[in-house]
């Protein structure tokens, strides 16, 4: 277990060591270019109010942490966390006349902050590739404060017959398109196999109630091409 564990933290880190320049463009490509649109649904569900903090794991380029910080004028104290250094680099540069969004470089296994911390914790496009989901989950209970929201947003199951046969068809050219802009394909096969392998929308949200979180909902994105789970540390 703890060399699968260690064998996917590797894997992923080599993905995102090829892909970060091109990170935006990935996700335009995976989504069929709606992850925009998904991201602001996302903070619309959560309304967040004035001097709410957020913690956002596996940050990227902060898109998440941007919307945020802008539905209240850039009060709102903000915690970015992202393992690869490459993205963790990329992130913080994109964001760097945000004073109150602050960058930690580390796992959603392992975060460094202290109990009961956070209304809010987020983590988009990337739970998936965590390699413990287990763990992630105890640790986002854990940096809550009570009361708190966990949410999820992911590539999830479709739920349309003639559109999951479209989305099927359109993710075995995914790859193809990854060499052309990133000069390898071998990141879009693990991110398509990752998303083929991941939870259903129900597993999620029963794994999300089996480390602690309350009144655990789900919203559909684009007949489940993507989902937003959202969670109470009650």
């Amino acid at each position: 277990m703890k060399s699968s564990i260690q064998n996917k933290k590797k894997l992923v880190n080599s993905v995102f060591e090829k892909v970060y320049k091109k990170y935006d463009l990935m996700n335009d490509i995976m989504s069929l270019g709606i992850h925009r649109i998904w991201k602001n649904k996302l903070i619309d569900w959560m309304n967040p109010q004035p001097n709410e903090t957020l913690i956002d794991v596996a940050s990227g380029t902060g898109d998440v942490a941007k919307l945020f910080s802008r539905k209240y004028k850039n009060l709102s104290k903000i915690s970015c966390v992202e393992p690869n250094s490459e993205m963790f680099n990329a992130g913080k540069s994109n964001l760097k006349k945000f004073e109150n969004i602050s960058w930690y470089k580390a796992n959603a296994e392992k975060l460094p902050f202290k109990d009961n911390t956070y209304n809010f914790y987020t983590i988009s496009f990337g739970i998936r590739n965590v390699s413990d989901i287990d763990l992630s989950l105890k640790e986002a209970f854990r940096v809550l404060k009570p009361g708190g929201r966990f949410m999820c947003l992911e590539f999830s199951k479709v739920d349309n017959e003639i559109i999951n046969l479209f989305y099927k068809q359109y993710s075995k050219l995914i790859p193809m398109v990854g060499k052309y802009i990133v000069g390898s394909s071998k990141p879009y096969d693990y991110l398509i196999k990752s998303i083929n392998e991941f939870y259903n929308q129900e597993e999620l949200k029963n794994l999300m109630k089996k480390h602690g979180f309350s009144n655990v909902k789900y919203r559909n994105l684009t007949n489940g091409i993507s989902a937003i789970h959202s969670g109470w540390k009650i």
